[in-house]
C-alpha cells in the first residue's frame, strides 16, 4: 500500500493514473528545489511525469534537467506516495504515483528549459516548511530522519 498525501479522493470523480519521478537533490545542508510560478507559485521537488515508453531513471534525468538546468547522479530510490489532484495544464484529474529518488547535483548545464520554473537552493529545514506538496515534505522529512538515525 502506497501512502496518500494531499486532497481526499472526490467521490464519483474519475482519475487517470499518472506515474512520476522526483528527486531529493542534496548538497550539504541544502536541497535543490524548483519554483513553479503557475498555476499557483510553489516550491517542489524537481521531477514530473514519465512519458509513454520511457523508463523511470531517464525520465528523472530529463525532468530534473528541464526544471533546474542541472545534470544529476541518481543514488537510490527512497520511496513512493500517491496524491489525487487536478492538473490544470493537462485538464486532467490524476492519481499521481510519485516515486522519489535521492540524487546528487553534478553539473549546472544552464537555466531551466521548462517555462515558469526556476532552480532554488533551500536549506533542508526551510524546504520542510516551504515545499508546496505534503508528499514532498513527508519524503524529505523521512529521508532526513533516516540519515540522522544512521549517523
Amino acid at each position: 500500500m502506497i501512502r496518500r498525501y494531499g486532497e481526499p479522493v472526490k467521490p464519483g470523480q474519475r482519475y487517470t493514473r499518472r506515474a512520476g519521478v522526483y528527486a531529493i537533490l542534496l548538497r550539504g545542508d541544502h536541497i535543490l528545489a524548483t519554483h513553479q510560478a503557475m498555476p499557483i507559485p510553489e516550491f517542489q521537488l524537481p521531477g514530473g511525469g514519465i512519458d509513454r515508453g520511457e523508463h523511470p531513471i531517464p525520465a528523472l534525468h530529463r525532468e530534473v534537467y528541464e526544471e533546474t538546468g542541472w545534470k544529476v547522479a541518481v543514488t537510490r530510490r527512497l520511496g513512493a506516495f500517491r496524491r489525487f489532484t487536478y492538473m490544470p495544464d493537462y485538464d486532467l484529474w490524476a492519481e499521481k504515483v510519485c516515486t522519489v529518488y535521492l540524487a546528487r547535483p553534478v553539473l549546472r548545464l544552464g537555466p531551466p528549459s521548462e517555462a515558469g520554473h526556476s532552480a532554488v537552493w533551500l536549506q533542508v529545514e526551510e524546504a520542510l516548511l516551504r515545499l508546496g506538496n505534503p508528499g514532498d515534505r513527508a519524503m524529505l522529512g523521512s529521508f532526513l530522519q533516516q540519515i540522522q538515525h544512521d549517523s
